[in-house]
């Protein structure tokens, strides 16, 4: 099955199954307003994905007027969107915490962070805070999280609306620990995790205090 694109010149089929996959459910007019098409363009492609087998439609009654509908993704939908583990991680995973104290096991998620922050330190060591942001979101993509920032009156948000982990994470939790050091580490700066989808959240969200823009030079 295709997956959904991350290129960032998206096709307007692309951010409507983003955009449903970041709010959960949408209507017609919000998701054109995200595609900046018409509504009657956006109408289109969702008749067509309902074709697909990938959307669900809920009609929503109104205390005065007509019901109207939101658009949220089958299961079908869901699978669009990449997921980078298999069977064989958690099979791993449960051999190496029977073989080795937890600690080990945790230093071992912290060592493959260090060597993403490695191979991409020449990259965005010199950025900007907000432009770092931007580099995360784009990092995270590559691991399989869809996720984007926001900038609010305590400093910045980031969202991530998809964990390519969910399966692995509800059997060994030590799996969320590696893109919350990641975004530490990319950052350098102390996050807090506000919301995670392993808890049954629409999405993991970490806030990031407003005085974090002032970075030191290089990794530590």
């Amino acid at each position: 099955m295709k997956t959904v694109s991350e290129n960032p010149k998206q096709s307007t089929r692309d951010i409507i199954l983003h955009t449903i996959k970041r709010r959960t459910q949408a209507t017609v007019d919000e998701l054109a307003t995200a595609a900046n098409v018409s509504p009657v363009t956006v109408r289109h492609h969702l008749n067509a994905l309902q074709v697909d087998g990938l959307l669900e439609t809920d009609s929503v009654r109104r205390k005065v007027g007509r019901p109207y509908y939101v658009y949220s993704l089958s299961d079908q939908g869901h699978e669009l969107f990449p997921k980078r583990y298999v069977r064989l991680s958690a099979r791993l995973l449960a051999e190496l915490k029977d073989r080795f104290p937890s600690e080990v096991v945790v230093e071992l998620f912290e060592a493959a962070v260090q060597r993403i922050v490695e191979e991409n330190e020449a990259v965005f060591s010199d950025l900007s805070f907000e432009d770092r942001l931007d580099f995360l979101v784009d990092l995270l993509g590559e691991e399989g999280f869809l996720s984007q920032w926001e900038k609010d009156e305590a400093g910045y948000r980031l969202i991530e609306y998809s964990c390519p982990y969910v399966s692995l994470g509800q059997e060994h939790g030590e799996v969320c620990t590696f893109d919350k050091n990641l975004i530490i580490t990319v950052l350098q700066t102390e996050v807090q995790q506000r919301s995670c989808i392993l808890n049954g959240d629409d999405c993991c969200e970490f806030s990031i205090p407003a005085q974090a823009q002032q970075i030191p030079a290089g990794i530590n």
